[in-house]
């Protein structure tokens, strides 16, 4: 942190020290690069730790303490829709990559619109199985912004209520930033169960909506089916082309006007 009360020539550290060079922008991932795996791996650890023999821990045993090391990555979802999710919480490292900060933002708005559909997908998964999810990400360079890449980690947890609705989770970008915000495509994701050994859903993406299911094509009607009766039909074609036509509003009453 820099001195606000000294001057540049009172710096213990000399001129010629960064913190002697005003102006000058420093990145402590320069220093200090992030380790993916490490951070991961110390997450998932931890929430393996919450288990005690169950096989979902509790949003309530969750603690900043006991992730010291990935908390500026860590976050915590929120189920507000089948498929759809916000953030309760979120580190640092989340606020550096969207330039703002992102409690009560869908987890969707860190993606692009081509990726969303299938972050809905195993999301869900994670909530209704439940089970992990780990998801490989990419944002493409542009102006302003240098290629990055991330992975995401999503492990459910149960609420106050007993119901899976909520997540921890971390997201864990390498590079430097640029100009925020910076949105990723999905990759890759991988999902496996809570318990080792059990059956894995995949994420489906057949989910429906609103959307009708498509309708088989009949066919043309037939050439004659508007072709009058011949003189000679029997009673059963004639009363296939009766019609029916009903006028359910009351008669009128003798002399009243029209």
């Amino acid at each position: 942190m820099s001195n606000d009360h000294g001057q540049d020539g009172d710096s213990p550290h000399g001129a010629d020290s960064p913190r002697g060079r005003p102006g000058k922008l420093l990145h402590l991932a320069d220093y200090e690069p992030v380790q993916v795996e490490r951070t991961l791996g110390e997450l998932r650890g931890y929430w393996e730790g919450l288990r005690h023999g169950r096989a979902i821990p509790d949003r309530a045993d969750v603690e900043p303490r006991g992730i010291r090391r990935s908390l500026d990555y860590a976050f915590i979802l929120e189920r507000i829709a089948p498929g759809a999710a916000r953030f309760r919480l979120a580190g640092r490292h989340l606020i550096d990559l969207m330039g703002m900060e992102v409690r009560g933002m869908p987890l969707c708005a860190l993606l692009n619109t081509s990726s969303r559909g299938r972050l809905s997908d195993v999301l869900e998964s994670v909530f209704r199985a439940p089970q992990i999810a780990e998801i490989a990400l990419a944002s493409p360079a542009g102006y302003g912004r240098p290629a990055l890449e991330g992975r995401m980690l999503l492990l459910p947890l149960r609420s106050d209520l007993g119901d899976v609705t909520r997540a921890l989770g971390c997201l864990v970008a390498e590079g430097r930033i640029g100009e925020a915000p910076r949105r990723f495509d999905l990759l890759s994701d991988i999902v496996s169960p809570v318990i080792p050994g059990a059956r894995v859903l995949e994420p489906s993406p057949s989910r429906q909506g609103f959307a009708e299911p498509p309708q088989r094509w009949k066919g043309a009607p037939p050439a004659d089916a508007a072709a009058p009766l011949p003189r000679d039909a029997n009673p059963e074609e004639r009363r296939a082309r009766f019609h029916l036509i009903r006028n359910d509003k009351p008669p009128k009453p003798p002399g009243s006007r029209p």
